[in-house]
């Protein structure tokens, strides 16, 4: 396939240059999604612009909205990190206090008797997560 090394060189030049297109094109992609701003005819003519001159729409894509395409990604990545950080706090549950102080709230409102405060009491003392079968139905 290759007659010497300069071909396999130059082989791999143009996969990695094509490769690393193939990247630009999908961040260009994915931004053009994203902004909320664009209008949608906007957006079309710049995926038309990408398909009919690849290499001149991207890097004119680049040059104009590089900036903004950059605040973008970055504004995604911290609603990302934000929206983890939610839901780990709330798969994690609440703190043993937050349970004592719930379960107080709900004995002092009649919804549970004393027995059953003091076994909410001692499972969050204990470091047990309470579950809604802790209470009974009524």
């Amino acid at each position: 396939m290759f007659d010497s090394f300069w071909d396999l060189l130059w082989y791999t030049i143009v996969v990695f240059a094509f490769v690393a297109y193939l990247v630009v094109l999908f961040q260009i992609l994915v931004d053009l999604f994203r902004d909320h701003s664009l209008s949608g005819f906007a957006k079309v003519l710049w995926i038309v612009g990408l398909v009919v001159l690849p290499y001149l729409t991207a890097f004119g894509y680049l040059i104009a909205r590089g900036r903004s395409m950059a605040e973008r990604a970055q504004a995604a990545r911290r609603d990302d990190q934000r929206a983890a950080e939610e839901y780990i706090r709330q798969v994690a549950g609440k703190s043993p206090a937050a349970q004592i102080t719930d379960a107080k709230a709900l004995q002092d409102s009649g919804a549970i008797t004393d027995a059953e405060f003091e076994q909410l009491k001692a499972n969050a003392l204990a470091g047990n997560v309470s579950q809604r079968n802790d209470l009974p139905i009524r």
